[in-house]
């Protein structure tokens, strides 16, 4: 008989782990402790925008007409013990107000909350991104509070979802890493993933730290890269080069490759700059800060290029933000999400507006996240009418809405043809046929 799942957690990952492993065949209980997210779920509808997933909640959510009824949700810690047999932990761990560190705080009261409900053999899989040495630590606890002892088994299961491709993510994983310490835990989480190791998935077996290390150990890399091509920018910049032509030549390189070589304002969101800073707050603990030195240059360089699409902006306008009517396009961290952690775009808007400057925001998904974090700036439900009498146009999420918008039309409604592509995927050609003067980020000025 297949295992039962939990999912403890139904945020960003929580929910597409559970409907994915809904889809996979299972019988899944996902929890969370807040009423209102439970009660949307079990509507069909999810506590964020993800291609795909409410898709996926129509065709397996308890209830909903048609449905399979594989996937339903709770509130209590009670009926998830007696229900599942591998619960999944899916908590946020979110950086510590004030600190580089990362809070613990969701996951310990997790386990704290689960383990007394543990009665017989269980698996318990961390998912969430937690400082190296966490599961050694979870795994003790859950030993102590449960009945069970240590018939339950911590395994820990690092996630890598990109937003806006999280379900092909959960369903279709380029890899699946498994920190355990028994042949039977790695025989059952072989036994979860059965259909994607079918597909030919590699699995990667390894103890405790290593997997926790996998997931800050893969961010950071990928900012690396990130923020190298932004440098490169900088250099650019001083030098009259282009950034976009630059990258293009270095990415035919197979050992360097192409992705995430685009240059701009930089990254955000939930994931990167937090465990960027997690991870050097936690080497510094364990007395190897050194090795990661780097890495706070890496954060300096990301966060220099917001600052420098503000220069931008007072440099394109006459040199003064003061009553400057500017023009956003974009306010979530990268397109196809309505996520504005830590979001460049809504950072620059920020910035603009305390300086001075009438700012306007529109975004095709982020637009009620936006207003609960910046509710002092402008909205508008268009680009054309975000536009609107606009000095100058930013261009700070790479919406493919943005990239199809008619320069000629955009012409028409702004005080001034000011274009600013702080993402560098717009055609620059095409707007200054239509008569705009167009700058984008380490690249000619002509």
């Amino acid at each position: 008989m297949p295992p039962r799942i939990t999912v403890i957690g139904t945020g960003y990952l929580g929910a597409t782990h559970a409907v994915a492993m809904a889809d996979m065949g299972f019988e899944v209980l996902g929890l969370d402790v807040v009423p209102e997210k439970i009660a949307l779920l079990e509507s069909g509808r999810a506590p964020m925008y993800e291609p795909g997933l409410e898709e996926l909640l129509a065709r397996h959510v308890q209830g909903l007409p048609g449905s399979t009824g594989r996937l339903r949700f709770t509130t209590s810690y009670e009926e998830v013990g007696e229900f599942g047999d591998v619960h999944f932990l899916c908590l946020n761990t979110p950086q510590k107000h004030g600190e580089y560190g990362c809070d613990m705080s969701y996951v310990d009261s997790a386990v704290e909350a689960l383990a007394p409900q543990l009665r017989r053999p269980a698996l318990v899989v961390g998912k969430s991104t937690v400082p190296v040495g966490s599961a050694e630590r979870l795994a003790a606890r859950l030993v102590e509070l449960a009945p069970a002892g240590s018939e339950v088994e911590l395994v820990w299961n690092p996630e890598f979802l990109r937003e806006g491709f999280a379900v092909q993510d959960t369903l279709h994983p380029d890899r699946i890493v498994v920190g355990l310490r028994s042949e039977d835990a790695e025989r059952r989480m072989r036994e979860v993933y059965a259909q994607p190791l079918a597909e030919g998935t590699p699995l990667v077996v390894t103890d405790y730290p290593t997997a926790e290390l996998v997931k800050t150990a893969a961010n950071s890399f990928l900012a690396t890269k990130i923020s190298f091509i932004n440098a490169m920018a900088e250099v650019c910049e001083a030098a009259d080069g282009d950034v976009v032509k630059l990258a293009e030549a270095i990415g035919h390189d197979d050992r360097i490759g192409r992705k995430f070589l685009r240059a701009g304002i930089g990254f955000g969101g939930g994931c990167l700059p937090k465990d960027l800073r997690a991870f050097m707050a936690r080497a510094g603990e364990l007395g190897a800060s050194e090795a990661l030195t780097f890495l706070r240059e890496i954060d300096s360089i990301n966060m220099r290029r917001r600052a420098q699409m503000v220069e931008l902006t007072r440099q394109s306008v006459g040199g003064r933000l003061l009553g400057r009517r500017v023009a956003v396009l974009g306010a979530t961290f990268k397109p196809d999400s309505d996520d504005v952690r830590d979001s460049p775009a809504l950072n620059v808007a920020g910035q603009l507006h305390l300086q001075g400057a009438q700012v306007t925001v529109y975004d095709p998904k982020g637009m009620e996240n936006a207003r609960a974090l910046f509710p002092t700036l402008g909205y508008a439900d268009t680009a054309l009418e975000a536009a609107r009498d606009a000095d100058v146009v930013l261009h700070l999420t790479e919406w493919r809405e943005f990239q199809e918008l008619d320069p000629a039309e955009l012409g028409e409604a702004v005080a001034e043809r000011r274009l600013l592509d702080g993402r560098n995927t717009l055609d620059l050609q095409l707007w200054r046929k239509a008569g705009w003067n167009v700058r984008a980020l380490g690249r000619p000025t002509a």
